[in-house]
This record gives C-alpha cells, structure tokens and sequence, in this order.
C-alpha cells in the first residue's frame, strides 16, 4: 500500500546553480547530495513538510537525466510514492496489467529500494515506488 509522496524529481543541469533557488526562496531543509555512479547521477535532497524535492543532475552525457534534459529541459522528471512493501506492491500492480520499467526493486539514493513504473501505465508521468530504510 502507498503510504504518501515520497520526493517529486526534478531534473536541473546544475545542483549547485539551482539549490540556492530551494534554500533561499522557499527555505527548504538541505538533507544531503549523493553521487549515484551506477545511475551516472548526482542528487541532493531537501525537505519540505512530509516531502521531499530531489534535485537530480547528470554527471555523464549518456545518463538517463541527461537524455530528459536534452528532450526536455529542466523541469519534474518523476514522483515518487512511499511504500512499506516494494515487493508487494509490484507484484500487485503486474497483475493489474501495469508496465513496469523495474520488475525488481533496484538500489536507489540513501539506502533506499525503488522501481519505476512505466509512464505509458502511468498516464504519462514516469513514477517511482519507494521503500526507504526507516519509514
């Protein structure tokens, strides 16, 4: 079951040009910058309320976030929901006919497990499933 909005992504082409923006303006909480090689990502995370933003920069030209930024520009890449039960809930929605990009939880930032849906199960908005350490 989903529990609540994890963290909406945003793709940007610098965190250290845009954080600023985040902090300063709105006076969000910094929680921490992580490079993800496998994922050819850097990301920082901030919070606000119960969510979180999560800035997501590419550090090489094939990434997946590059790609977006190229087609798309800077802008929200994907939401991410909360779960207590990422195996479950895959499992739930493959049965319901729903495309999934992971069919197995991966590694995701901070010790957490997530998978993507696939957008065109979406309704075009790519979303991600996410189970962290401590709920």
């Amino acid at each position: 079951m989903l529990r609540k909005i994890n963290h909406i992504g945003i793709a940007v082409q610098s965190i250290e040009a845009t954080l600023p923006f985040y902090k300063n303006t709105f006076g969000m909480e910094f929680l921490e910058e992580e490079e993800i090689p496998a994922m050819k990502i850097k990301i920082a995370m901030l919070k606000i309320g119960e969510s979180k933003i999560e800035l997501l920069q590419p550090t090489s030209e094939d990434s997946y976030i590059a790609k977006f930024l190229e087609k798309n520009g800077s802008g929200i890449h994907h939401i991410a929901y909360e779960t207590d039960d990422i195996d479950a809930e895959i499992e739930k929605l493959t049965a319901q006919g729903i495309k999934m990009i992971d069919e197995k939880p991966r590694c995701g930032a901070h010790g957490t497990r997530i998978a993507f849906i696939h957008p065109k199960s979406s309704n075009g908005v790519l979303t991600e499933l996410c189970q962290t350490k401590y709920p």
